[in-house]
């Protein structure tokens, strides 16, 4: 049995991809692996793989422990990513910047959810070399297709008409997601339902924070903000969709499009250089809120090209499936286990 110490603070946040990438890498060991991997959390004992999925400044003081044993660190953003999400002082965001990047180094190997973002580690110094694609994932008894039946009932449940056209978006209330223009949308198409998912996750430090506040406050009525929802009851809404849109402007693999994609819901999203690998062959693209809003009423009036793209999410469903990944993992952790003992053998 292989010793796993995972570090994170990530489910302490509601509303945020990591923790959702989090808890789905629990279950998938816990499900798979009871008898192979030992997992503890955020404790400092001696461990044959410690996997650090967020910075805190406590975790970062413990790689300097040899007890550590071979440190995994997870990327969830880069530098980019935090500059686009939190409005934070000059010198604030500076620090943060470097210390990110700090703690990569500390890594003795990294995990990227896209590819995309090797060679923008490479930039900061990161040799490719220590850094591995695992894509993320989710359980398909958490984000299920319902059936026709009972997506009427859902639709009652949540006071949708039936024959009302749904779309629906989530992530944190942020610039980065996009919002202005989901928002931008559900003006145009008054005649359509909007629905987004999600809150202020980080407050006011949140960018975008003033104005967005203020046209969640002032939404048209066919727009509804639900604020953060419990994971387990996104499922709903996914079901109870036409279409889910997700606008974002910097991703890393959306953990929303994912559930999305495993409830055989229609995808689109912006289109961006960092989908083409990973999101872009299951799922609608377009460049901006003009082409968005051409894509909706497409949707909406050709049954057959929702269709087309219902199916496209089941691929992508099973592209990434738990238990194809699940034994990505299991190489993964197995491989670094081994390079633990490999380099015991050569200090003796």
């Amino acid at each position: 049995m292989i010793d796993i110490h995972m570090f994170s603070s990530a489910d302490k946040v509601a509303g945020q991809g990591v923790g959702a990438v989090y808890t789905e890498l629990l279950a998938l060991l816990e499900k798979y692996f009871p008898g192979e991997f030992n997992v503890s959390i955020n404790k400092y004992t001696p461990s044959v793989i410690s996997h650090y999925h967020t910075i805190d400044p406590a975790f970062y003081a413990s790689t300097f422990s040899k007890r550590r044993g071979r440190k995994i660190g997870y990327v969830h953003f880069l530098p980019n990513t935090l500059d686009q999400s939190l409005r934070l002082p000059g010198v604030a965001r500076w620090t943060l910047d470097k210390y990110v990047i700090a703690f990569y180094k500390r890594m003795d190997q990294l995990v990227v959810v896209n590819p995309n973002f090797i060679p923008k580690l490479a930039a900061y110094g990161i040799d490719p070399k220590h850094v591995t694609y695992i894509p993320n994932f989710v359980s398909r008894e958490t984000f299920y297709p319902e059936t026709p039946e009972n997506k009427v009932i859902l639709r009652q449940k949540y006071g949708i008409a039936p024959d009302e056209f749904v779309v629906f978006g989530a992530g944190q209330v942020q610039d980065r997601k996009g919002v202005d223009d989901f928002i931008a949308l559900a003006k145009r198409n008054p005649k359509m339902r909007f629905i987004w998912a999600g809150g202020f996750s980080f407050g006011m430090i949140t960018n975008g924070y003033d104005h967005l506040k203020s046209e969640v406050a002032n939404a048209p009525d066919n727009l509804i903000f639900t604020g953060i929802v419990p994971r387990e009851d996104m499922v709903d809404y996914y079901n109870v969709a036409d279409v889910f849109l997700l606008p974002s402007y910097e991703e890393l693999f959306p953990m929303a499009v994912l559930e999305a994609f495993s409830t055989e819901t229609p995808v689109m999203v912006r289109q961006l250089a960092l989908y083409d690998q990973i999101i872009a062959p299951f799922a609608m693209m377009a460049p901006d809120v003009d082409a968005m809003n051409q894509q909706l009423h497409r949707l909406q009036q050709e049954p057959a090209l929702q269709q087309k793209y219902a199916q496209k999410s089941a691929e992508a469903a099973a592209t990434y499936s738990e238990p194809r990944l699940a034994k990505v993992w299991e190489h993964f952790y197995r491989s670094q286990a081994a390079l633990v003992k490999e380099s015991h053998v050569k200090t003796k």
